[in-house]
């Protein structure tokens, strides 16, 4: 069960966060951490991101907003920058920060506010994003 899980896991990590990012993280695992990154891959992406209760724009959504409320940048920044690859767009992520803002607080949307600011102007700057994505 612990390999079908590690599949879909690293299917829908692939597909959420990107190739170029998983294979680095993958080249970059170590003694140290490697358990840690099987445990995430099998238990967040192939068991809680694989369920089809909800599909991966919304959990992307929610991902986002929860990551922003704890102030985890540089988790947010990853997320923001793979909204590309999940039809998240900046207009989304603007609502999503104004419902942080009330539910989570002003400092935690504001932080947040930054952090998609400077994703989305480097994006814009690589030709990564499409004009559409940022309205």
């Amino acid at each position: 069960m612990s390999d079908d899980k590690h599949a879909r896991g690293m299917k829908i990590r692939r597909a959420v966060l990107g190739n170029d990012y998983v294979d680095k993280a993958e080249a970059n695992k170590t003694s140290f951490d490697v358990d840690f990154q099987q445990f995430i891959t099998e238990t967040a992406w192939g068991s809680v991101w694989a369920r089809p209760q909800l599909d991966i724009r919304t959990r992307h959504l929610l991902t986002i907003a929860m990551l922003a409320a704890l102030g985890k940048e540089r988790e947010l920044a990853l997320h923001l920058r793979s909204t590309v690859n999940t039809g998240v767009t900046q207009e989304d992520v603007k609502e999503l920060l104004l419902q942080v803002a009330v539910y989570a607080g002003i400092p935690a949307a504001n932080s947040a506010m930054a952090v998609a600011k400077s994703v989305y102007a480097a994006l814009a700057e690589n030709n990564s994003i499409s004009e559409d994505h940022l309205d």
